[in-house]
């Protein structure tokens, strides 16, 4: 039997996910009270996020650490209270909220160790081999010449940006996204379709197999 200590404070178990839904629709103290457990729950996410990625901003100190949690929690909040109709209950509402906190986090970060950089938005791009043995490469390298020509001739400028700014030159896509005022689901659309045009390039020019391309189903 477990003792209760009648001086501790009274253990509150987490609300249901019905009472969660419920609570932010209300106006009332009710709302405020589950606003303020819900931006709770996404500090906690945002603060795990930023300082397991502290590495990413090597200058940055506690305090700026915390601000970009901060900040990245109320991204959250907003973020989580627009979507709050798309909660299907296949998991908690605080584990389907807390990868809000996470994800915002993220992005957070990238922006900040971004924000000072140069976002290369490439047209072209040299493959350079450095294998000392010439026979041991021919087929990549022809493959290679076979992409460039690809991605010069059967992309728009736009995918060729895009493609080159994300896979080659490794730029965050929120980032992108930001600096070309256009969003992630965009970017993703013209990756997705500058894949598609590559690959059928590659499968046309006898480069590639024609087998089926899961990233375009």
């Amino acid at each position: 039997m477990t003792t209760v200590n009648p001086t501790s404070p009274e253990v509150v178990p987490p609300p249901a996910d019905d009472a969660w839904i419920t609570d932010l629709d209300d106006d009332g103290p009710a709302g405020q009270l589950a606003l303020q457990s819900l931006r709770s729950l996404l500090v906690r996410a945002t603060r795990h996020q930023v300082w397991r990625l502290r590495d990413l901003l090597p200058g940055a100190g506690p305090g700026e650490l915390e601000d970009l949690a901060q900040q990245a929690a109320d991204d959250a909040l907003v973020a989580v209270l627009r979507q709050l109709g798309s909660f299907e209950g296949r998991s908690r509402f605080t584990t389907w909220a807390y990868k809000f906190g996470v994800l915002h986090a993220g992005v957070a970060v990238r922006r900040q160790a971004w924000r000072h950089r140069e976002v290369p938005l490439p047209d072209t791009f040299t493959l350079v081999d450095s294998s000392p043995s010439p026979a041991a490469v021919t087929e990549a390298s022809q493959l290679a010449r076979a992409v460039g020509a690809a991605i010069a001739s059967e992309l728009t400028p736009h995918q060729r940006r895009v493609l080159l700014a994300l896979v080659v030159e490794e730029v965050p896509i929120d980032v992108l996204a930001d600096r070309l005022g256009t969003t992630r689901n965009a970017l993703y659309k013209a990756l997705h379709d500058a894949r598609r045009r590559l690959r059928a390039a590659l499968i046309t020019g006898g480069h590639l197999d024609p087998r089926p391309d899961r990233s375009t189903s």
